[in-house]
């Protein structure tokens, strides 16, 4: 394939590499980023991942080596940085990799690898697969183009890149394809029972209890189409609960009879985070973009100013307008 050859063509050539992704970066971008700085460095690549901020704690276990650093951390080790080659990992947009774009000017060339929708013009330059389920499969067939083998090391971080990107296989993208990459990773001794509890960690009794409650409250229109659920900061602290173990809270939904979009509400300061998922009938990701944000056809999300409830009220009634137009 195209964007394949393009990879080789423009890792071949470099030496120093330098691999980010997107600010407030998840599972798929940590692991893509991680597992290719590890297939790069083993062909004599010099190659390294540059994030805005440092790794959180949750995340570290993946990277026992320390191959993710924070931009603050490279630039004092790299005063003037001679970059041949920078890879942005799990999106297609320079505003969204926030202060690691400065190292764009320095380097010889660019290359998306994503999985995102996007224009074909940038679709034509980089190397963007949008059948692919998550930004890891991506990168694992580019490994594999370099002839790369897999280690348990290299696979685990790619291996949950794809677990968590779609929600533990069960969203439409995920293919023949995705399970035979999925049992090569595995075949290097990853156990998934425990690659699953590493990601999503061992939670207390005080999250079933926040879990509960959430769910106790759920919502749906009076056509059962659409369902919702809402989380306050007020909640997240009476229970102690970590807010990025709640993005899965939105998937239980998705079981509803006769349910097209399932939708959680998080506020967050005086924003109000609002995640959409579909079973991939409707896209999703184009009611998010015509909310403000963006996404997958299957999940996506936006952040919209306002207090919870009017921007659930409004959200709800846009979206209840989007759905009747597609159904007509």
């Amino acid at each position: 394939m195209e964007h394949i050859q393009l990879f080789k063509t423009l890792t071949k050539i470099a030496k120093n590499i330098v691999i980010t992704t997107h600010t407030h970066p998840d599972a798929d971008g940590i692991g893509s980023q991680i597992a290719l700085a590890l297939a790069l460095r083993s062909i004599g690549k010099e190659a390294i991942c540059v994030n805005e901020e440092p790794l959180l704690e949750r995340y570290k276990y993946l990277d026992p080596h320390g191959t993710i650093v924070s931009l603050k951390e490279y630039k004092k080790k790299n005063k003037d940085p001679k970059i041949d080659l920078f890879i942005v990992a799990d999106t297609n947009s320079l505003t969204r990799i926030g202060k690691p774009s400065e190292l764009v000017q320095k380097s010889k060339n660019l290359l998306f690898i994503d999985h995102h929708p996007c224009a074909p013009e940038l679709m034509a330059i980089h190397c963007i697969d949008t059948s692919m389920a998550a930004t890891g499969e991506l990168v694992g067939k580019l490994i594999e183009s370099l002839n790369v083998k897999f280690t348990e090391e290299l696979a685990l971080p790619l291996y949950t890149s794809i677990l968590i990107d779609t929600s533990s296989f069960r969203y439409p993208t995920v293919t023949g394809d995705t399970h035979r990459l999925i049992g090569k990773l595995m075949d290097t001794g990853i156990e998934p029972p425990s690659a699953y509890n590493q990601i999503y960690g061992a939670k207390e009794v005080s999250y079933m209890q926040m879990l509960g409650t959430v769910l106790s409250k759920a919502q749906a229109t009076e056509d059962k189409k659409i369902a919702w659920l809402k989380l306050t900061e007020e909640t997240l602290s009476k229970f102690n609960v970590d807010p990025e173990d709640t993005h899965g809270f939105v998937n239980h939904l998705l079981i509803l009879d006769n349910i097209k979009v399932a939708c959680m509400f998080r506020q967050i300061g005086d924003k109000v985070k609002v995640s959409l998922r579909s079973t991939g009938i409707i896209d999703v990701g184009i009611m998010a973009n015509a909310l403000g944000g963006g996404g997958h056809d299957h999940s996506a999300a936006t952040l919209i100013e306002g207090n919870l409830d009017s921007v659930v009220k409004d959200t709800i009634k846009k979206l209840q307008l989007m759905l009747g137009r597609i159904e007509s």
